[in-house]
């Protein structure tokens, strides 16, 4: 495929025309966002998915059905440009703590309900879509839309739930969306990458070993360029000189990070994802005030454009004329397909979830711990909606230099496109009120009376646990003082890794207490 944008309209001036009405686009949908902001059911990407599909009806409408969109991009844009930001913010931001406090549960959820999931649709594909006779589709096509349909929308998961209202929830849906869109696009690129029509058990176990090589080659990658931009920032200390080169280095090696992953064949998402943990654990505190609060807020711009951009571009494409003139010619089949998908999408999400979630509960001696019937329902459906990943992937499956050339090949970007708007619109519409109905927010206590400061004081002292109990109804006394220390273990994986951070790690890569202070430096509870 041709990489990077093109312009649809060819005269002179038409890229600069496109450009500019597209950014216009952009900054519309910025602002409509935020005058909806206070309806809780709405959310950004839905905002920019409706006026990118009303910006494509009205230029349908003036190139008298030409066209529907103002710039055509490929698959390889959106994972090169626009991807990173997204991921690497998200390892930026995230709760550290109640990440890898949760990281067992998310690997089983993220990578074997993905594979899960990709099984159920895999084989449903294969014995379904032969009954409504679409057009020839051989094994790599049906294993291809298994691995295209287990990607969730991370993008969409971001912004289903408040890490400060429910942090085991979000660390969990969250956690899951980085390591299934991981696992997603590895396994797609690694049935492109074997020779399916001759499997053994030999082929099997050598694909099995592939897998957890880019897995763990990727996080070593990752961590590896983590910390070797806090060594150096650490060493030449550019906050006595220059913000802007701190700032230049972080964003730049951040990006390094990914293209050297895509590089070696490696996971871009896993790479740069453990690239910004590392960083917001050390680098970013051995940096300027100043270069603490750029970094922050450029790295969260930055992904907020690329969200922006992504769904906007859907909303076009989806009414690309040139595909569903060719799926107008059989327009039950189209239906019949989509409605399939979806119902896999659901049955497969389903069978994946809950009875991972009855194993995590199985290893989990606390009740505070376990993952609830209720949270295992919001867990499901944050996870039903498909996005730009899905659709990148099936563009890199059925198009050729972004056209459609077969009928079954345009009916199945067509469906794709069909199942991530109802996905993204329905579910995402649904999915805040489902949650406010399921689990209903406690109203906050306000620090004047004792008791109620004592209960906000309890994170201190219950090590965290306390957010996850309330979330499941149940309010436990938590032991403090000496007590607590007798009833709660403090040697545990966490306590290790401290003890192990502050006498080897920090005292070489820097990171807090082991850099110089900055007065009115931003408290370390922003980033963790």
């Amino acid at each position: 495929m041709n990489f990077g944008l093109r312009m649809v309209s060819e005269p002179d001036q038409a890229p600069i025309h496109s450009i500019t009405l597209f950014v216009a686009l952009l900054c519309a949908c910025i602002l409509i966002g935020h005058l909806l902001e206070k309806h809780r059911w709405i959310n950004e990407s839905i905002t920019a998915l409706a006026i990118g599909l009303c910006t494509g009806t009205l230029i349908l409408l003036t190139t008298q059905g030409r066209s529907s969109r103002i710039l055509l991009f490929d698959e390889q844009f959106f994972f090169i440009y626009l991807l990173p930001p997204i991921i690497f913010n998200a390892g930026f931001q995230v709760k550290k703590k109640q990440f890898f406090r949760n990281f067992m549960t998310i690997m089983l959820f993220g990578a074997v309900g993905t594979l899960i999931s990709f099984i159920i649709i895999s084989l449903g594909t294969a014995q379904l879509f032969k009954k409504l006779d679409i057009g020839f589709l051989d094994t790599v096509d049906y294993l291809g839309l298994g691995a295209i349909f287990s990607a969730t929308d991370s993008v969409c998961t971001l912004q289903v739930l408040d890490q400060e209202e429910t942090p085991l929830l979000y660390s969990l849906v969250f956690g899951e969306g980085v390591v299934n869109d991981a696992t997603s696009v590895v396994l797609f690129n690694a049935i492109l990458r074997f020779d399916l029509s001759h499997i053994t058990s030999s082929s099997a176990i050598h694909l099995l070993g592939n897998f957890f090589y880019l897995f763990g080659a990727s996080t070593v990658l990752g961590i590896a360029v983590g910390l070797i931009s806090a060594y150096i920032i650490k060493k030449l200390y550019f906050g006595r000189h220059s913000t802007d080169r701190e700032v230049a280095l972080m964003i730049l090696m951040a990006y390094l990070s990914y293209i050297m992953a895509e590089l070696f064949n490696l996971s871009g998402i896993l790479t740069v994802f453990f690239c910004g943990i590392l960083m917001s654990h050390y680098t970013w505190h051995n940096v300027s005030e100043s270069s603490r609060v750029t970094t922050k807020h450029a790295f969260a711009t930055m992904s907020f454009i690329s969200e922006i951009f992504i769904f906007l571009y859907v909303g076009m494409d989806a009414l690309d004329i040139e595909k569903w003139k060719i799926v107008s010619k059989s327009p039950g089949k189209s239906i019949g397909v989509s409605s399939i998908l979806l119902g896999l999408v659901l049955v497969g999400r389903a069978a994946s979830i809950f009875p991972l979630s009855f194993i995590s509960n199985l290893t989990k001696k606390s009740q505070s711990d376990k993952i609830g019937f209720k949270q295992q329902i919001v867990i499901w459906w944050a996870g039903l909606m498909r996005g730009a990943v899905s659709m990148a992937l099936a563009y890199n499956q059925f198009t050729r230099s972004g056209h459609t050339q077969l009928p079954g090949n345009a009916i199945m970007i067509t469906s794709t496109i069909t199942v991530v708007l109802f996905s993204t619109v329905v579910f995402g519409l649904l999915t805040k009120p489902l949650i406010s109905f399921l689990l209903p927010r406690k109203h906050t206590m306000l620090p004047s009376d004792l008791t109620n400061l004592k209960l906000l004081n309890l994170p201190l002292l219950a090590n965290g646990q306390d957010s996850e109990s309330e979330m499941n109804g149940d309010h436990i006394p938590r032991p403090v003082s000496l007590r607590m220390l007798l009833t709660t273990p403090s040697h545990t994986v966490h306590h290790f890794w401290r003890k192990f951070d502050d006498s080897v790690m920090r005292p070489v890569f820097g990171g807090r207490g082991f850099t110089a202070h900055v007065d009115g430096s931003p408290p370390e509870r922003i980033i963790h």
